[in-house]
């Protein structure tokens, strides 16, 4: 995350890409500019690793955290991202963010395709830590039909009342520890699927999240994403 509430720093595709490398650059999942919005407290700038544009649940939490930390915000926010404004609230221990409602879920053979921000393909799978992950998720992402635009694959497993799940993300080509808008899709889908009930907690490799939301005839609404944020260092780039 880069603080640019001033505006004074721009970005290039190859710059982002540059920073982004787990080998020559800083290494990350994806970057983020904290900047100036004309409609809500600050804008979370979200890129991924390969320089395209999404929304990010758990990047909305930390850009909160830092926001707050710089001083911008307080407890309570609004911010602008790549698909509107959400809130996000601080509780003292764990930030909560909203998310956009969910209308419509899609019935892919035993599968389901929904949007929370970013699109997201569910895959139910009873044995998670001996999956072959990208190799799994590659033949979804990769066929005819999200081969373009592409689409985040979670595989999902429920366990004693707990939602297991990995996530193979769009941008970056790979697992990641922890995927927000992944995790929400797939606690919405455990209710669809009739496993879970509103909140969901939910185990991913970087940790524990939950999911609340309301459901009614039209679909799911007042979706939220809450969860720690860790401060892992700070540093001076120099671009």
């Amino acid at each position: 995350m880069i603080n640019n509430f001033d505006g004074l720093i721009g970005l290039s595709l190859e710059k982002i890409q540059a920073i982004c490398s787990r080998n020559t650059g800083v290494g990350s999942d994806g970057l983020i500019l904290i900047e100036q919005s004309e409609i809500a407290d600050f804008k979370m700038n979200f890129y991924n690793p390969d320089g395209s544009q999404s929304y990010c649940g758990n990047g909305s939490r930390c850009a909160h955290a830092y926001a707050r930390k710089l001083g911008i915000v307080e407890d309570s926010c609004s911010f602008e991202a790549f698909d509107g404004v959400h809130s996000s609230d601080f509780d003292g221990a764990e930030y909560e963010i909203s998310l956009g409602e969910v209308y419509e879920i899609e019935q892919i053979e035993k599968d389901l395709l929904l949007n929370t921000g970013s699109p997201h393909y569910i895959a139910l799978h009873g044995n998670l830590e001996g999956l072959a992950i990208n190799e799994a998720a590659r033949k979804i992402r990769y066929n005819d039909r999200f081969s373009e635009e592409g689409v985040n694959v979670n595989f999902i497993d429920w366990q004693n009342g707990l939602l297991h799940i990995r996530t193979y993300e769009r941008g970056v080509e790979g697992e990641t520890l922890s995927c927000g808008t992944g995790v929400t899709a797939s606690g919405i889908a455990a209710h669809h699927l009739g496993y879970a009930q509103s909140p969901v907690s939910v185990s991913t490799r970087g940790g524990r999240l939950s999911v609340s939301f309301a459901f009614g005839p039209d679909g799911y609404t007042d979706i939220k994403l809450k969860g720690p944020v860790k401060h892992v260092f700070n540093g001076q780039l120099y671009l």
